[in-house]
């Protein structure tokens, strides 16, 4: 059941964006696998019945002027009137509609949401998102707005947060937001990725961590590790946005890497405990999963969230600093 967020005011209840109810029609044998999300969304339904501090709130659609803060109004303008190129919509991999339209706004919006949410709380998550791929005046790899960068440009501008660190752990390179943020020291974007992994090319982040393909849990988590220490050795963020992908996995057929389940959540752990240590809130979004297996994806999803609530008092005690 979704709730209306103006309406909820229980503490110490991780807020989840969910925007699967809003469809995304694809041609039958599409490789994008749009049903995990609903998949995930009954998993934590069950959990949150068994006593899993989790609420479901409906997010909003990103606005014309939240999406500008990122995207060119030209780019924005074709992907309204449905007047993009057959290159453009090549790139992106999924055919135009309204409801894509729809579904990436409500996307995108998730995203701001759980990043209000986690400015307040502590933590959130968007169950959806994680669109890295998509530039100043792109979209690309099933992805139209960078819902990550749109909702760091929306904290910084009402004034909520000054910095703001990425922690990219989708199996493929965030090129769109490493080239979103540049030029901009306000932003740290950590991506680690299949070195020879999609896309072919790659802007530079911040701090990139290309990995061998067929990389194992031990020197995946080893250089995650390393990675975090670097980056709050760096840099002090405001806020986190963690891209919590399930393409790592060693099932993922789109991921090349070796890395378990029990490795992901690992993974999670790590990034949640270098949170809590260095006093920065969290806005998890879900990044990518290819697995044939859909349920395993779902799991996989449902999981990072799971771990996140363990985090829970930590967290709110961030959030009450």
């Amino acid at each position: 059941m979704l709730i209306n967020q103006a309406a909820f005011s229980v503490i110490h209840t991780m807020r989840l964006y969910p925007c699967d109810r809003y469809s995304l029609p694809l041609p039958e044998g599409h490789r994008f696998p749009v049903q995990k999300y609903a998949m995930l969304r009954q998993r934590l339904e069950l959990d949150a019945t068994t006593g899993t501090p989790f609420a479901f709130i409906e997010p909003h659609a990103a606005t014309d002027e939240e999406l500008r803060r990122v995207h060119c109004p030209q780019y924005l303008g074709r992907v309204f009137r449905g007047t993009l190129t057959r290159a453009e919509i090549q790139r992106i991999g999924f055919p135009w509609s309204q409801e894509l339209v729809e579904r990436s706004l409500r996307s995108t919006g998730a995203a701001i949401d759980a990043a209000a949410s986690a400015l307040r709380d502590g933590v959130a998550a968007s169950l959806a998102g994680g669109t890295h791929h998509a530039g100043t005046n792109w979209g690309e790899g099933f992805c139209i707005f960078n819902d990550t960068a749109v909702s760091a440009r929306e904290m910084q501008d009402r004034g909520l947060v000054q910095r703001v660190l990425i922690v990219d752990c989708d199996v493929h390179q965030g090129n769109g937001t490493a080239e979103i943020f540049a030029k901009d020291d306000t932003v740290f974007t950590l991506s680690l990725h299949g070195e020879k992994n999609f896309p072919l090319r790659k802007y530079p982040s911040s701090l990139d961590v290309p990995l061998s393909d067929g990389t194992s849990d031990e020197a995946y988590l080893a250089a995650l590790d390393r990675a975090l220490e670097v980056s709050f050795s760096t840099f002090e963020p405001d806020i986190i946005f963690y891209i919590a992908g399930a393409d790592p996995y060693e099932g993922d057929r789109l991921g090349r890497l070796g890395v378990s389940q029990e490795g992901l959540l690992q993974r999670d752990r790590l990034v949640f405990t270098s949170a809590v240590t260095n006093c920065a809130p969290v806005a998890i979004v879900c990044g990518g999963g290819y697995c044939n297996d859909l349920a395993m994806i779902a799991e996989i999803h449902a999981a990072t969230m799971r771990e996140a609530v363990k985090f829970e008092e930590q967290f709110a005690q961030i959030s009450r600093k």
